[in-house]
C-alpha cells in the first residue's frame, strides 16, 4: 500500500500543489518563490525520506508570510492523509540534531491529535530576506493539520541559518523515525485503544 497524498490548496493569498510519498528517497522538486524555504524544504525531504513535490505560488509582493504557512498547511493535510489510520507505525519519534554551534532536539507524536511546544528562538529577525520568526510559524501550522504533538527545543547556537537547518533536520528526522513501519506491530493500531 502506498502511502502518498496530494493537496491541492487554492486561496486569495496562494495556489498550492503538493505532493507526498512518505516511502520515498528524498526526491522531488520544490518551487516556492522562496530561495531559503526551497532550501528547507530540500532538507526536509531528504532528511525525512520522503518524495515531496511543492509547486507554490503567493502573493510575495506583500511579504512570504502567507506562501511559508500554506505550504506547511498543506504539507501537515498530506502527511495526515498519507498515514491513513496509522496502523503499523512506530507513531512516536525523536531526534537530537548537532549543526555546528546548534543543538535541537524534536520530538513528534503522530497520534492524531495537536499539540505544539517550540522553543527555539532565532535572535536575528532575517536570515537573509526571510523572516526568521516564520520557521516557527511553519512548524505550528504544519503540526495543526499533520493532527500531531509537536515539541521543538533548541539547547543552544547562535547562528540563525543554522538554527533554522538544525530545526528542519531533527523534525524532519523525528517524523522519519514516527512514520516508519513497526515490524514488531503486527500492523495494528498503536495505541491502547485500539483506534487513534
Amino acid at each position: 500500500m502506498t502511502r502518498t497524498a496530494t493537496i491541492s490548496r487554492k486561496t486569495g493569498e496562494t495556489d498550492i500543489k503538493l505532493t507526498v510519498n512518505l516511502d520515498g528517497n528524498g526526491g522531488g522538486s520544490r518551487r516556492s518563490g522562496i530561495g531559503f524555504l526551497d532550501h528547507m524544504l530540500d532538507l526536509l525531504a531528504k532528511h525525512a525520506m520522503i518524495d515531496l513535490d511543492v509547486d507554490a505560488k503567493g502573493d510575495l509582493h506583500v511579504d512570504d508570510h502567507h506562501t511559508a504557512e500554506d505550504i506547511g498547511i498543506a504539507l501537515g493535510q498530506a502527511v495526515d492523509q498519507a498515514l491513513g489510520n496509522r496502523a503499523g507505525i512506530k507513531r512516536y519519534g525523536h531526534f537530537t540534531l548537532p549543526m555546528d554551534e546548534c543543538l535541537v532536539t524534536a520530538a513528534v507524536d503522530m497520534g492524531g491529535r495537536y499539540a505544539f511546544e517550540y522553543h527555539a528562538p532565532i535572535a536575528a529577525s532575517k536570515i537573509g530576506t526571510f523572516d526568521s520568526e516564520l520557521v516557527e510559524h511553519f512548524w505550528q501550522s504544519f503540526a495543526a493539520n499533520a493532527n500531531c504533538n509537536l515539541h521543538v527545543v533548541l539547547h543552544h547556537g547562535r547562528n540563525g541559518h543554522h538554527i533554522a537547518e538544525c530545526v528542519f533536520k531533527s523534525v524532519a528526522r523525528a517524523i522519519r523515525m514516527a512514520a516508519e513501519d513497526d515490524p514488531r506491530s503486527g500492523g495494528a493500531v498503536p495505541s491502547t485503544k485500539g483506534v487513534l
